[in-house]
């Protein structure tokens, strides 16, 4: 809530405008029961039987002037609201993207990305309505209410104890509910990251699912967690419901006793019908604020809860801690006895790595699936820090490093190509803003993409749809590699980045990036044992661990796990052998 109140601050007009104009209509609006117990009582005239019709007309005509004024400031207290509301929701979306910026990959494991994205929008859009509605209902609620109260006792004191009687319960039926139902909201909210997540892994993976047959398995696991999340709405939503009706019970029998106790006060001579009319239409103004009370209060419930779970990642302390403030100066690259463990996880995924690469050298990491490959490259940018040993550039812990300035220097091209909705241009020009056409050409033929994209309408200004869906797999890694490429960087990182080329391709990209002016330290994770065949040297896995480290050559020589995997993919060479 801090940080709610601290936008609303930068919105001090709006959150002042707001509910003084719907104060000045709650007033107009308190003094209109007055008008028509006059227009009874002295322009009709019941007892003397000689209307008034000169003052009827003058009361109609404030009538309608107060419904006017009245409207426009509602109109005007509506416009300050929404501005303030929907102001706030605005920073508070810029402070969460901005926060995730800051989070390591360790916290969107822990977070996942279903909570992140249900935070950006349901959460954030909870809260705009809260705020539009608390602006403009929560002091022309209480102020109708109290006030009617008020102007009960300048008609009939006595008939204005049963307003004094039945708000205070009213006020428990009302903050009660509420108590009761904020913790069961943020429950719901919970459920609701659920069903995005599942909703979201069967669009991603809509193709693996349909291939597997596992459509009605899906809609099973869907409906499901659609049965559980409805369960839970309805078990709050019996709670809230309840609201309205015990609201409407005690407006209701409050109604009675006034116009009972009324009716026996005017027949003694004691109240005027018009008295008795001002104070039924007190008591019906309380039922209708009271009602949008409650609906307020649901609202704010909600926005509490929503509130409460940005509050959990907005207070996020990233797991990583930006330690060092020097600027990188490349250099020799050396894992020293460098295991990792993730956040929960039962065992480590790397142990005990040991490799040291010369500035300029090319380094092959090769083995099974699930044994590491990507884990010790996600090491050297930081991804994730180490659990044990140390690794250093230049001579110096990648921890004395700049995250900013580390990063700045490395290329990566991750497992997976993704590519953003936009030009060609603008995606390569992500590796390097300041990039000039004739250097993303560059990069494209490096990259051996030159020749497809000059193909395209457009050229470098073919725009591609989210996630590259207009391009096929090896296009797609092709412009990834280039983008890693036009930064110029001092390490590049190719994560397993050609596993959807032909071999012919892989071959010319690998001659082409061999033969950089600038020299990279080049770090190649592949499957592929032709991959690697080049590299000087060449790190083997085998569930985590190092079994081999060495040339090609070497490892053929005395490593089992290198060999079974050289030798399966070139069969051919083991008969000669």
């Amino acid at each position: 809530m801090k940080r709610i109140l601290h936008h609303m601050s930068h919105y001090k007009k709006e959150s002042f405008l707001a509910p003084l104009f719907k104060l000045l209509e709650a007033c107009f609006e308190l003094v209109v029961p007055l008008i028509i117990a006059a227009i009874i009582d002295r322009g009709i005239a019941v007892d003397t039987g000689t209307p008034d019709k000169l003052f009827i007309y003058q009361m109609c005509l404030c009538l309608v002037a107060f419904a006017v004024v009245g409207f426009i400031c509602a109109v005007v207290a509506q416009y300050f609201a929404a501005k303030a509301a929907v102001g706030v929701s605005s920073e508070i979306k810029c402070s969460l993207f901005k926060k995730i910026q800051t989070l390591s990959f360790t916290d969107f494991d822990t977070l996942g990305n279903s909570r992140m994205i249900t935070g950006m929008t349901s959460d954030v859009n909870m809260i705009q309505n809260a705020i539009n509605l608390v602006m403009r209902l929560f002091l022309r609620a209480p102020i109708i209410v109290f006030g009617a109260m008020i102007m009960a006792f300048t008609v009939d004191a006595t008939a204005a104890v049963t307003f004094v009687v039945v708000i205070p319960l009213l006020s428990v039926v009302v903050f009660g509910i509420m108590a009761l139902t904020v913790p069961l909201y943020k429950k719901v909210q919970e459920n609701l990251d659920r069903i995005l997540g599942i909703t979201r892994e069967n669009l991603n993976g809509t193709r693996v699912i349909r291939a597997f047959g596992q459509e009605n398995n899906e809609i099973k696991r869907f409906k499901n967690a659609n049965t559980e999340f409805s369960a839970m709405q309805k078990f709050v939503g019996k709670f809230s419901a309840l609201t309205n009706p015990l609201t409407f019970l005690l407006i209701n029998a409050a109604i009675i006793i006034l116009i009972y106790s009324g009716a026996l006060r005017v027949s003694a001579g004691k109240l005027s019908q018009g008295q008795v009319v001002a104070l039924y239409n007190y008591m019906s103004q309380i039922l209708v604020e009271l009602i949008k009370l409650a609906n307020l209060i649901v609202s704010v419930t909600k926005g509490i809860a929503s509130a409460k779970r940005i509050d959990t990642i907005l207070d996020m302390t990233p797991d990583m801690k930006e330690s060092g403030s020097e600027e990188f100066k490349g250099g020799d690259i050396e894992f020293k006895n460098v295991s990792l463990i993730y956040k929960n996880a039962g065992a480590p995924s790397i142990i005990n790595i040991n490799l040291s690469a010369k500035k300029g050298q090319t380094i092959g990491i090769i083995g099974g699936t699930g044994s590491g490959k990507s884990s010790v490259v996600n090491l050297i940018p930081r991804f994730y820090d180490i659990s044990e040993g140390s690794i250093k550039i230049g001579g110096k812990d990648i921890k004395d490093y700049s995250v900013k300035s580390l990063r700045e220097n490395i290329g990566i091209v991750p497992q997976s190509a993704f590519l953003f909705k936009g030009s060609i241009r603008d995606n390569i020009k992500m590796g390097n803003e300041n990039a000039t056409d004739s250097e993303i050409v560059d990069a494209l033929k490096a990259a051996q993409a030159y020749d497809f994209v000059s193909e395209k309408n457009g050229g470098l200004d073919y725009m591609l749809e989210p996630s590259g869906r207009n391009l096929s797999g090896g296009q797609k890694q092709r412009l990834t590699i280039a983008r890693a490429l036009v930064r110029r960087p001092s390490i590049l990182i190719l994560d397993d980045s050609a596993s959807a080329l032909d071999y012919a391709t892989d071959s010319a990209l690998r001659s082409s990036i061999a033969s950089l002016d600038y020299n990279p330290t080049i770090f190649i994770v592949s499957q592929r044992a032709s991959t690697v065949f080049n590299a000087d040297k060449v790190l083997v896995l085998d569930d985590g661990e190092s079994v081999g480290y060495g040339t090609p050559n070497e490892l053929l020589q005395n490593c089992e796990v290198y060999k079974e995997i050289y030798y399966a993919q070139f069969p051919d060479e083991k008969k000669e052998a």
